[in-house]
């Protein structure tokens, strides 16, 4: 009997195995376009693009149908521009009354990508190509391509807008971009003639941007990122880096803001390479800066009365770790 009651678990095992793989030949899902760009805590997609000789970059954006069977045909895709969610997603984020502080939509001179996306046959990825024209970029605004599946009667897209959007924050790098641990860089009020005095203002890191494959810009002392453009771009102190390991230093509005440098101020920096201890096939790569400079605050409500002066010295440090088995370079770093 018990030899009976095996033979028929294993009749009814076969049959139901059976019924399933049929039922899983068929689509159980619908075929959706998406966009694949998770967004961050702010709201959009950082894309980190390498800023190569003469300013130009490339960056490949997923585009993703879903499902439980692939096509069996390509899929053009459609992908435009999409100003529209770009303008709603300032006004949540900062109010329409704060337009200072809005992310401006990337000029269209400083980017193209091809009318149509194309999702092979029996594949579920295609890749768009974004042509990055970044050089004389002004990235003290901060700059979002917004993009959009466009609907088209040969695919459906996903109807989760987040799905079928992308916000595209771009971020150029060249080697000495990123973010600069700054605990070792004081920031002292001092008087007209240079004279320090109290106790030095620090902040624990300052963001380093691109201004070509040599070049950096940073925000003079302890200044914040988050004041409106116009306020911001005063302040911003560009950094090129010499072949002779020495720095020179200059800001776009170094007459409103005082900018200056002592003639026998320590502008230097130096690179070296670490071997990551557990993981040997990471490299850490340091750039170490030595600057001093002076600058005066003219924004602050306090500054409306008098200038507020200011002397910067002391050290940051970049730490960037490489991946080397991975053999684009561009996608290398561990961001």
């Amino acid at each position: 009997m018990k030899r009976i009651y095996r033979y028929m678990f294993m009749a009814l095992a076969l049959v139901l195995g059976s019924s399933c793989n049929n039922e899983w030949e068929e689509e159980q899902f619908e075929h959706y376009i998406s966009l694949k760009a998770p967004v961050n805590d702010k709201g959009y997609t950082q894309i980190n693009v390498r800023y190569r000789e003469g300013g130009i970059g490339r960056y490949q954006l997923p585009v993703i149908v879903s499902g439980s069977t692939m096509s069996e045909n390509d899929i053009a895709v459609r992908i435009k521009e999409d100003p529209d969610t770009l303008k709603a997603f300032n006004i949540a984020r900062f109010s329409i009354n704060n337009q200072g502080l809005f992310y401006e939509q990337l000029e269209e001179s400083k980017y193209e990508f091809p009318e149509t996306t194309v999702i092979k046959a029996g594949e579920c990825v295609g890749l768009l190509n974004i042509n990055f024209k970044m050089k004389d970029l002004d990235m003290a605004q901060k700059w979002i391509l917004p993009l959009t599946v466009v609907e088209d009667n040969g695919y459906q897209p996903n109807m989760r807008k987040n799905y079928r959007k992308a916000l595209l924050r771009l971020i150029p790098f060249n080697d000495y971009s990123g973010k600069y641990s700054t605990t070792t860089m004081q920031t002292f009020l001092c008087d007209e003639q240079g004279e320090t005095s109290g106790s030095p203002i620090v902040v624990n890191n300052r963001n380093a941007y691109v201004v070509d494959d040599e070049s950096v810009f940073f925000y003079a002392g302890a200044m914040s990122e988050d004041l409106p453009y116009d306020q911001r771009k005063l302040y911003v102190v560009k950094i090129r880096f010499n072949a002779d390991n020495t720095l020179s230093l200059d800001a776009p509005y170094k007459k409103e803001i005082n900018f200056r440098v002592e003639d026998d101020a320590a502008l230097t920096y130096s690179t070296f390479v670490i071997k990551d201890d557990t993981r040997p096939y990471i490299e850490r790569r340091y750039v170490q800066i030595q600057l001093t400079y002076y600058f005066s605050d003219i924004t602050s409500a306090e500054a409306e009365q008098k200038k507020i002066h200011y002397k910067v010295t002391g050290t940051m440090l970049l730490e960037r770790k490489i991946n080397t088995q991975i053999p684009d370079e561009d996608q290398q770093v561990e961001w």
